[in-house]
């Protein structure tokens, strides 16, 4: 009893300096290491899941912004209508319902347009020697570079005078000139089967990856005229059927212009009027960044709330935790009012121990998502951000946690009678 007195004689005092009350809470929690780590286990745990998450969705947020981005973003896409076979759709862009007639116009007629690009798409198989590659074909115009801003890096694309003359000639992929052709062996000049007819490559283009999870490198490009006379030999009766056609505008705040002028020309064109539905669908970069950032940030945020539940569970364990502790420490709670200790310093110390332990979870928590965040975009190669007021979010979380867990104990400990206290075993 008198070691136990002479041990908390230094509060008797009844005001009692905030480091003091600091230094006795980081006493009575370095004695019993186990529980504090256990304590603060599910603030770790929330904490970590909330900025490793956050981080997540907003580096793939950026990565896919970026992709979207080196596309362009004042340019739009205009698709075909959706063909159905026993009433399954086929996609868009597989219906006969634009033409190239139909680009020609919108070139000609939308002022907000700088330039038009029509293509026809199927999927194909292309074979060089004993490689066979399955992929996508695109017949293109000559402008088709510079809208979707992607060019030869080896050899060169198109000429007029092969896209007029409807020549077997190829551009490849680099996706697809690796599929075929061994490393360091040239390509340029070979002769490859697309589908039944033979081409000639003349060119490969630049890589430039994956975008809204359609591979920009996993295909071949021949001229239109090519694609639509010998690979797919579908017309329409009112011109050269195409699968869409890429509009880039003069700027981006022409975008909008040059989306209400195209949709009442092609209206016009195709004697299209209310309540008739339009047979083309019209898609812009913009929109597909707005739609993505919508859906990554609804999706962050339901991960950080199931995260967040974490926290309330890591919450509970302290309260539990520090109910535990007031009756394990009666006695000692007892010594130190019978010599002076004031129930507000009682409280101020329990307080300040759920608070210690939160505070601590919380700063291992954040340095385990920021850990885990950087692991994450290493691994699937996507920008590493880690935003400000996630840290700031996280440790206010993990202060709130310690203040609202910590209050019922500390009042049960501040109301302690001394004398029954003091006779608890």
């Amino acid at each position: 009893m008198d070691k136990m007195v002479e041990k908390f004689a230094p509060i008797r005092p009844t005001k009692i300096s905030l480091m003091e009350v600091l230094t006795m809470a980081v006493e009575a929690l370095w004695s019993n290491r186990l529980r504090t780590s256990l304590t603060m286990l599910g603030v770790v745990i929330g904490i970590a899941s909330v900025i490793t998450v956050t981080s997540v969705g907003q580096g793939v947020q950026k990565a896919t912004e970026q992709q979207i981005q080196a596309l362009g973003t004042n340019v739009m896409l205009v698709l075909a209508g959706v063909a159905r076979t026993g009433g399954i759709s086929q996609g868009s862009g597989t219906a006969s319902t634009l033409t190239w007639e139909d680009s020609q116009a919108i070139a000609r007629q939308v002022p907000a347009a700088e330039s038009v690009t029509a293509y026809l798409q199927r999927g194909g198989q292309v074979v060089y020697g004993d490689q066979n590659d399955s992929t996508s074909i695109l017949g293109v115009e000559l402008n088709y570079p510079n809208v979707k801003e992607i060019y030869p890096q080896e050899g060169q694309f198109f000429t007029q005078e092969q896209l007029d003359n409807a020549s077997s000639v190829v551009v490849l992929g680099s996706k697809v000139r690796s599929d075929l052709f061994p490393p360091g062996a040239p390509a340029i000049g070979e002769t490859v089967r697309v589908q039944n007819g033979r081409y000639t490559v003349i060119g490969v283009m630049e890589a430039k990856g994956s975008v809204g999870g359609q591979d920009q490198d996993d295909r071949v490009y021949v001229p239109l005229t090519n694609m639509s006379s010998q690979l797919v030999g579908n017309t329409s009766v009112n011109g050269r059927a195409i699968s869409g056609f890429w509009l880039k505008s003069k700027d981006q705040a022409q975008l909008e212009a040059a989306q209400f002028q195209v949709t009442n020309l092609l209206r016009i064109r195709h004697n299209i009027y209310p309540p008739k539905p339009d047979d083309f669908r019209i898609s812009n970069q913009i929109d597909i960044i707005n739609t993505f950032s919508s859906v990554v940030g609804l999706f962050t945020v339901m991960v950080s709330a199931i995260a967040g539940i974490s926290l309330v569970v890591g919450g509970i364990g302290i309260a539990n935790i520090m109910l535990v502790s007031v009756v394990e420490r009666t006695r000692e709670i007892g010594i130190r009012k019978a010599i002076g200790a004031t129930n507000s310093a009682v409280l101020n110390q329990f307080l300040t121990e759920a608070i210690l332990v939160s505070l601590l979870g919380g700063a291992i928590g954040v340095a385990i998502g920021i850990g885990l965040a950087f692991a994450a975009s290493s691994l699937f190669s996507f920008p590493f951000v880690i935003s400000v007021g996630s840290i700031v979010a996280g440790i206010v979380l993990a202060l709130t946690v310690g203040l609202i867990a910590g209050v019922i104990p500390a009042r049960n400990a501040a109301r302690l009678d001394p004398i029954a206290a003091l006779r608890s075993d």
